[in-house]
């Protein structure tokens, strides 16, 4: 009996620990691949409308970013989305990137 208590117990401590690593995750990570999954379906949508990629790079100038991080990474990832063949609705790249976003950020922890 006193096994089967230390082990639940040791059970239950490991199970929150790891809630309390997802936790951190969700508070710290969201934001960061919300923000670029919005950037990727933005960058789709001018990509689908025609607009070059001069252009989208020169619109990205004029935005005001409250981290420094922000412009560079919004830069490569407008640049990935133009080199990419893809065509398919900024909806959907918006969810894709930022499910892998996710996925990424869990891996790494």
């Amino acid at each position: 009996m006193r096994n089967v208590m230390i082990g639940l117990l040791s059970c239950g401590l490991m199970g929150m620990a790891a809630q309390g690593e997802a936790r951190a995750l969700v508070q710290n990570d969201r934001y960061m691949c919300s923000w670029g999954a919005g950037t990727a379906a933005k960058a789709q949508e001018l990509k689908l409308a025609g607009v070059s990629l001069y252009a989208a790079r020169q619109k990205l100038q004029t935005y005001k970013f409250s981290k420094p991080w922000m412009r560079m990474l919004a830069m490569g990832i407008t640049e990935q989305t133009y080199d990419s063949p893809s065509r398919i609705k900024p909806a959907a790249i918006k969810q894709s990137f930022y499910d892998d976003c996710l996925r990424y950020k869990l891996a790494r922890k």
